[in-house]
């Protein structure tokens, strides 16, 4: 259970025991960490009722959380291969260069073994469906009453997923996904966008490669990319480095190469504390590690980037080779370009 300041009070300590129970009936260990986590969320929901949250609040949270349940049950069911989230705009008509580009780039990267994740209605999300087939394909559509809500493709098919919320729509696809490509698009594929650039730029999720992609001779992500420079980078709003965070491909190919090379030798990350480990698919030798420290200085706080084996807070991938080093939490941009760094030795 949840460590408490102090001893528990007589109602605290009646309450853990009835939830301790309650785990136990459903044949979970309540002294899990599981079941912890589970205590709270029960505990929490207890608060809620006890504090008078309001009625259209409480139904926007157990909405919310069970999207949430649903969304991860399904995904846990399929968890052994590398999935890539595919936005562009639903409005892209069937015969346009980017819908091409985008059933071509979903047929070409399932050949590599990847599995695609889409918003499963028309446009771009259709032509990455039908790229890609059935058995290679997650659908989370969205309800919205002036667009085609689902797209035939997956209709019937268990990985379709529908949401009511935006927001849980979107964790979903950045807390699931290993890359991101995007096509043109409006007002929403700017808002996953710019959001997985700024979860990424603030250290809030995970790097991953992220891709601009369209059709033969477009010129959509050269605009995109003017605008960028000419009144972000020239005004200070980001920052150079930012700039790594995505890459703009010249093809399929090209956009497909870049994803299977970010995971070259590099593997995943996670942090223990302050403490940034990197796992790899094979070690790095003394020169390697030399050549981090010089070029990448500017992303520890203190000491240096050494050779570790597994912490003991770790509990997965404990047979892959390790780096690690205190990160100050700053300049992601550049520790995205490390990552290009590692996969290029």
């Amino acid at each position: 259970m949840t460590k408490k300041i102090g001893p528990l009070n007589k109602e605290e300590a009646e309450l853990e025991k009835s939830i301790r129970e309650l785990i136990a009936s459903v044949g979970a260990d309540p002294n899990s960490f599981d079941a912890d986590l589970v205590s709270q969320i029960i505990e929490t929901s207890l608060k809620m009722i006890r504090e008078g949250i309001d009625t259209g609040e409480l139904k926007l949270m157990t909405r919310a959380f069970k999207e949430m349940r649903y969304a991860y049950s399904i995904f846990d069911q399929y968890p052994d291969r590398q999935r890539v989230s595919i936005f562009g705009s639903a409005r892209t008509p069937e015969d346009h260069i980017d819908y091409e580009a985008a059933k071509n780039f979903a047929a070409a990267i399932t050949k590599e073994g990847w599995v695609c994740i889409t918003g499963a209605a028309d446009g771009i999300m259709k032509a990455g469906l039908e790229g890609a087939e059935k058995e290679s394909s997650f659908g989370l559509s969205i309800r919205l009453p002036f667009e085609s809500a689902t797209s035939s493709v997956l209709a019937g098919d268990p990985k379709l997923i529908t949401f009511r919320y935006f927001f849980t729509r979107k964790l979903m696809f950045l807390s699931h996904s290993h890359a991101i490509v995007a096509f043109p698009g409006g007002v929403g594929t700017h808002d996953e966008l710019y959001e997985i650039l700024t979860l990424m730029q603030t250290g809030k999720s995970n790097l991953v490669p992220v891709v601009l992609l369209e059709g033969e001779n477009g010129k959509f992500w050269d605009a995109w990319e003017e605008y960028m420079r000419t009144n972000m980078l020239t005004n200070g709003w980001i920052s150079k480095e930012d700039f790594h965070l995505y890459y703009h491909a010249k093809s399929i190919e090209d956009a497909v190469n870049n994803i299977n090379y970010f995971y070259h030798r590099y593997h995943s990350s996670r942090y223990v504390k302050d403490i940034l480990i990197i796992r790899l698919k094979s070690p790095l030798n003394h020169h390697q590690i030399k050549i981090l420290n010089q070029d990448y200085k500017l992303l520890i706080k203190s000491g240096e980037i050494y050779v570790t084996e597994p912490f003991p807070d770790e509990d997965d991938h404990l047979s892959l080779p390790r780096i690690a080093f205190e990160h100050n939490h700053k300049h992601f941009g550049l520790l995205r370009k490390m990552i290009d760094t590692i996969n290029s030795f």
